[in-house]
């Protein structure tokens, strides 16, 4: 027996295509499959998850790397003698392939969607997302990835958005759907909430330079209390301040005349504000709240309960002055603090993150743009006590690099909080590798996890399978979980669940007895929620 013959300088891509070559002739990683049956009732099955790309951008470095991972996993079960099948997936929906086919249209926004017509832009997303599927695969087989790209799935396809249906109804049933009015990042650009994952993707934070106001509130005691802010077109919508119930704050008098009140900690930050002031008295934050102030614009002077001092923990002195203005549509800690205090949530920003009509002087003008006309306000009213620049690391939308805002918009969210403590005891049975992850970044984040926003404000995606009354008469709210179960109530046959097609499931509502007698009526009908 001799050993064959060996070149001392192989051509290494050469020797890799003929291995491929020989795979494909042999079929051998169905094979493989195949020679592991997976059991009567799937015992010896391994089933793999894996996030599926999208198929509108080719593959780069990052697919390589984590491929390659994604392949020594299911190899390693099947040596162990696994079922392991490994179906390829694409994800065609969402707003990277809306983006995409924006570009290629030459269109940006909501309303020039609209005006495009909805059906002929999801036509454009379905013949985007599905572009690069060649090179993917050429790229994934280069890579000796064992994969079945012949029985792939795409998230378009409607046995797979029926399975979205399926489970946002399974969800809903056990109590783990919510709709919520809360403050969620939010893209202005793409009109769109983000979930908070989204928000701590890779290269999400950057570096941005904004405008720092330091701004006195009178109280009905006749002191000052300074507040500090890096968003001053938040200051509008102020409806109330808070101060650290377990901070010690100093009450000064200014030579000028005006007596002032900031955290002792951060005095020496001031110290040119300040200078020439007498220390009065210092007092604890919980002493302060309660107390009532003037609001620096008239636009909701009117909200019960608003302009008070509130007692929150999360305020520091770490920076600005230990007192925190409170936005409750603009801030997710403020909107909790607020509600908590019986204060409103009002949010005066409409989709395009432009004031809404309560803002009169500004109205329609882009909040980022309007912050030049809100400070030389605030100045001409004398209550800017210092202005300058703050650089910080701030969020940005992962698809289009605008920066993001925070605002209250009615979202679909499931209730993560419900067995966040569940996911924290089952983590303790997982083997983790590396192990530092389990109690580091991963066992950090599901012991903070919060409630998932869930829904889109946009065009091409799976529909939040809920339909609710347009008649506070008659409130009702139906939520589908099959294909079946809406053809059946709305009488058609349903192929399709994409907009606009989904968009037109009326029907009268089956509560309003007299009305369901007669043709359909606009205050009658069910219609779906975007």
């Amino acid at each position: 027996m001799t050993y064959p013959h060996v070149d001392s300088q192989p051509h290494f891509p050469s020797v890799e295509e003929g291995v491929l070559a020989r795979w494909e002739r042999d079929n051998t990683f169905a094979a493989s499959v195949a020679a592991r049956p997976a059991g009567e009732n799937g015992d010896n099955e391994f089933i793999f998850y894996d996030g599926p790309p999208f198929a509108n951008g080719l593959p780069h470095y990052g697919h390589l790397l984590t491929g390659f991972v994604k392949d020594a996993v299911p190899r390693y079960q099947t040596m162990r003698g696994r079922h392991v099948e490994r179906r390829f997936g694409w994800d065609c929906h969402g707003l990277p392939a809306e983006v995409e086919a924006e570009k290629e249209l030459g269109i940006a926004g909501h309303p020039a969607i609209a005006a495009f017509g909805i059906d002929k832009f999801n036509d454009a997303c379905r013949t985007s997302v599905l572009r690069y599927t060649d090179e993917w695969q050429r790229y994934v087989t280069r890579q000796a990835r064992w994969v079945d790209f012949a029985n792939d799935y795409k998230t378009l396809d409607t046995p797979y958005m029926e399975s979205v249906m399926w489970a946002f109804r399974t969800l809903w049933d056990k109590g783990l759907i919510y709709e919520g009015f809360r403050v969620l990042a939010y893209c202005w650009r793409c009109e769109t909430p983000l979930s908070n994952t989204e928000t701590r993707m890779d290269d999400v934070y950057k570096d941005r330079q904004d405008p720092a106001l330091t701004v006195a509130f009178q109280l009905d005691s006749g002191e000052k209390i300074l507040a500090w802010t890096t968003t001053p077109w938040t200051l509008p919508a102020n409806l109330a301040l808070a101060v650290g119930p377990e901070v010690e704050y100093s009450v000064l008098k200014h030579p000028q005349g005006d007596t002032y009140i900031l955290a002792s900690a951060r005095l020496a930050s001031y110290e040119k504000e300040l200078e020439g002031a007498e220390l009065v008295r210092t007092v604890q934050g919980s002493e302060l709240v309660g107390q009532k102030y003037t609001p620096l614009f008239p636009f909701f002077a009117n909200e019960e309960n608003a302009f008070q001092v509130l007692g929150a923990e999360f305020v520091t002195t770490e920076d600005g002055t230990g007192v925190v203005h409170m936005a409750p549509g603009f801030g997710e800690d403020d909107q909790n603090e607020c509600n908590a205090a019986g204060i409103a949530t009002v949010c005066p920003m409409d989709e395009h993150g432009q004031y809404t009509a309560e803002i009169t002087p500004w109205v329609s003008r882009h909040v980022f743009d309007a912050n030049p006309d809100v400070i030389r306000a605030l100045k001409e009213m004398g209550v800017v006590i210092r202005h300058d620049s703050y650089n910080h690391s701030y969020p940005h939308c992962w698809r289009c690099a605008e920066p993001l805002v925070y605002r209250a918009v009615s979202s679909w969210f499931v209730q993560v909080t419900a067995f966040r403590d569940r996911m924290v005891e089952l983590n303790e049975n997982i083997s983790w590798v590396p192990e530092h992850i389990k109690d580091g970044t991963f066992g950090k984040w599901i012991a903070n996890a919060r409630d998932w926003a869930i829904s889109r404000n946009r065009f091409w995606g799976s529909p939040i399978p809920v339909w609710k009354s347009d008649d506070p008469t008659y409130p009702r709210i139906d939520v589908y979980g099959s294909i079946g179960d809406l053809s059946r109530d709305f009488g058609v046959a349903v192929t399709d669940l994409h907009r606009p097609g989904i968009d037109n499931l009326v029907r009268p509502n089956p509560d309003n007895h007299y009305l369901r007698q007669l043709l359909p009526h606009p205050l009658a009908r069910v219609k779906k929620l975007h």
